[in-house]
């Protein structure tokens, strides 16, 4: 049985395809195209994920969306009854959307020239969005048993949905419509600070500790939490009249969200360029503070209704890895476990797992340890490209002498590009395709952003950290396979990292395991044996781009910043 499994039109497309039940291999459109968040039909990640598989359309058991038109069509009337300005703004937004969807079997064409796409259209299942990303966390969790949550901005007019999930099955207990919604409420204040596009959410996070979160109460009230476990979304405080997201030339693109009142109460919006004060500090450090209050707030109804110790999250709201790594101190569950990608991309692998597993009642596969789904190049294949363009370079025969070359290096404080292996799935670098420095150095953050990133000042860097030594850095020991968490580290320790310690103490590591990535690994090891530290500041391999997939687009990033070393496999080029 195939199965392809598809977030298509809609931001981070993507594509995943699983053979009896287990992930072959599961990418974002954007790694190719070179475009953001790209929200198309995902046709290359689609021949990428056949062509791993070895088979063709007509090979394919079925193609599984993760979204379903016909969701809530009550709810949708009512709201629309309700709200008729609101909803004609995003009922415009969605109509080229919706033919898109419509007529999706016939792009299929452009994968498989020729093919019959009313073969194509009999395979297409919808599956409703937020059950696409339980299943994405629920059956790629190591848990026969738990809690699970979605929540996100909207989606299928839901914003949040919460299930117990058992062996095969997903028991949706409670949802929540649109427009309450914790991801609307992020990204209006996201906006209001002076962030405005798509995905800026991950700004206000790193800017909160910079801020006391003094103004909490008067956030609050712009999302109320409610007895009973849910919360409310005063509509009068936002505007919706310009609809939520649209997708031009197949960019998301969010309208402006935040009404008059975020003034009234705040003082002017931020504008483009004008430098952050103290105040727009504290506000982050506010709204940041009452998201979190919101999703403790739901976890623990979340307990009460289960009384499971395990709880499993997806949705864009889940990508806040400062809330995430606060979970097991300030609610009754004790494991918490988060897929890389948690975002819409992974409603693709999603929708694909709720189908085999929840539709057709598959039994369970083991569960996903591993973020790197995506390509991979062999030395040959990187040999090839460096000799066409004329490239020096130097190919070690192992991997121990190959990481006791890049190690040196990194104790002699290069910025070294460390492209392995398969592409990671998700957002976060995760020694795939990563940028990596000594942490020790306390200038590496402005060495980056002048080299490289040209970021703002006020975003972290990350700590990828063996696994085996996370208890003796950091003041909690959980799993963090997918950079998907913050944790304090310890106070002892800070000084020795400054390069991966954000200002308020705390880092969002990556516990880096032998098994699941054995070369990142014995790198790190060989560090640690030259430095004392287990430890590297890891970055995404980009510079305002999508994440590099391949060699041609780590060697042009190399090329056109000032990266000390490039490492592809095991050849490497150096400018030293």
């Amino acid at each position: 049985m195939i199965v392809l499994g598809l977030n298509a039109y809609h931001a981070d497309s993507s594509a995943a395809i699983f053979v009896n039940g287990e992930l072959v291999v599961a990418t974002e459109e954007e790694r190719f195209r070179r475009v953001k968040h790209w929200a198309g039909f995902p046709s290359e990640a689609i021949k990428f994920c056949l062509n791993e598989a070895g088979c063709t359309l007509s090979d394919v058991t079925a193609i599984t969306i993760g979204r379903d038109p016909s969701a809530k069509r009550d709810r949708k009337a009512r709201f629309v009854i309700k709200h008729p300005r609101a909803a004609w703004s995003m009922w415009s937004q969605r109509s080229a959307n919706k033919d898109d969807i419509d007529k999706l079997h016939e792009r299929f064409d452009e994968v498989e020239p020729g093919v019959d796409v009313q073969m194509v259209k009999a395979k297409i299942q919808f599956i409703e969005h937020h059950r696409s990303h339980l299943a994405s966390a629920f059956f790629s969790s190591p848990f026969e048993e738990a809690a699970v949550l979605s929540i996100d901005g909207s989606g299928d007019f839901t914003t949040t949905m919460m299930a117990r999930g058992k062996g095969s099955d997903i028991e949706v207990l409670d949802s929540l419509d649109f427009p309450a919604s914790v991801g609307l409420f992020y990204t209006a204040f996201t906006q209001y600070l002076g962030f405005p596009h798509y995905g800026d959410e991950y700004k206000v996070m790193g800017l909160a500790p910079y801020g006391t979160p003094r103004f909490q109460e008067q956030v609050a009230t712009f999302l109320p939490i409610e007895e009973g476990g849910w919360y409310r979304f005063p509509m009068k405080d936002y505007r919706l009249d310009g609809g939520v997201v649209s997708y031009p030339d197949n960019l998301p693109m969010v309208a402006t969200l935040f009404g008059s009142r975020f003034e009234e109460v705040f003082g002017l919006t931020r504008k483009k360029g004008e430098p952050l004060t103290q105040a727009q500090m504290d506000l982050a450090a506010s709204v940041q503070r009452h998201c979190e209050e919101v999703i403790f707030h739901l976890l623990r109804r979340l307990h009460e209704e289960t009384g499971l110790d395990r709880v499993c999250i997806a949705g864009g709201v889940a990508q806040n890895s400062v809330a995430n790594g606060k979970v097991t101190r300030n609610t009754p569950f004790k494991e918490v476990y988060i897929p890389s990608a948690g975002h819409d991309a992974g409603i693709s692998m999603g929708s694909a797992q709720y189908y085999i597993h929840a539709g057709l009642g598959q039994p369970r596969v083991p569960s996903l340890k591993r973020a790197h789904t995506g390509c991979r190049f062999s030395n040959e294949e990187v040999e090839t490209f460096l000799k066409s363009e004329g490239v020096e370079y130097v190919r070690y025969g192992s991997d121990a002498e190959l990481c006791d070359v890049v190690s040196d290096a990194l104790v002699d404080g290069k910025v070294i590009g460390w492209f392995n292996g398969r592409a990671e799935f998700g957002p976060r670098a995760l020694g795939g395709r990563s940028i990596i420095v000594d942490p020790r150095r306390s200038d590496a953050k402005d060495l980056l952003n002048s080299k490289i990133k040209r970021r703002e000042s006020f975003r972290p860097f990350a700590p990828s950290i063996l696994s085996e030594h996370v208890k003796d850095w950091f003041e909690l020991d959980e799993p963090v396979p997918f950079m998907e968490k913050v944790f304090p580290i310890r106070s002892e320790r800070r000084a020795e990292i400054p390069a991966v310690t954000h200002v308020d103490g705390s880092g969002r590591l990556q516990s880096v395991d032998a098994d699941a990535t054995p070369r990142y690994h014995a790198l790190i090891s060989a560090f640690h044996s030259k430095s004392g530290v287990p430890i590297l500041l890891n970055t995404s391999f980009n510079e305002n781009e999508p994440i590099v997939n391949a060699p041609s687009h780590a060697y042009a990033c190399y090329a056109r910043t000032s990266m000390d070393m490039l490492v592809m496999e095991n050849c490497v080029v150096r400018r030293f």
